[in-house]
């Protein structure tokens, strides 16, 4: 089964649409993985590097509201897979978006404004990571000396594309 969670990077604005996830210049690429270094290239935050370690270690990325949205391409979930990023945690987000990350086999975990603010206080910390529980829907943040657990609900049908690795592997299992 694969697993959820990892390094985190913080991205603190609402709105991040998909064409600062990835640019609509490079959507004629022909795999997903020739998506792979243009990831996040048009975000513009206050001392965001996207070629930065950071950035390229992350495997979870938390932001706040209405997170993808934009135009609905599935190419702003793939170059999140392709550069191992299994969880976006954000306090809502683009209906489309959403679905395209659980399709996918990626998480995509709303938290109430309170939760996204309490993981915010953390972003200085270079050793936060977060495990995710997927079965409990529960899950883990680690930093700075901190460790603090957090509650998610996501739908039972989710939940199964998560568990079998997104939509065409569901449904390979199913039919």
């Amino acid at each position: 089964m694969k697993t959820f969670g990892g390094p985190l990077l913080f991205l603190d604005r609402s709105d991040i649409n998909t064409d600062e996830i990835i640019p609509a210049r490079y959507l004629t690429e022909i795999t997903k993985q020739d998506l792979k270094p243009y990831i996040l290239e048009d975000l513009k935050l206050p001392g965001f590097d996207p070629k930065s370690e950071r950035t390229r270690g992350a495997r979870v990325i938390v932001s706040r509201a209405n997170f993808g949205c934009g135009s609905s391409r599935e190419h702003a979930p793939w170059v999140f897979e392709v550069n191992g990023i299994t969880v976006v945690i954000a306090e809502s987000f683009a209906r489309i978006f959403r679905q395209n990350m659980f399709n996918c086999g990626m998480a995509a975990i709303e938290l109430p404004e309170n939760d996204i603010n309490r993981l915010f206080a953390f972003a200085l910390c270079e050793d936060a990571v977060i495990e995710v529980q997927m079965a409990e829907e529960t899950m883990t943040f680690k930093g700075c000396g901190q460790e603090e657990t957090f509650s998610f609900e996501i739908s039972p049908f989710d939940k199964a594309l998560l568990l079998a690795g997104g939509w065409v592997d569901y449904a390979d299992q199913r039919y």
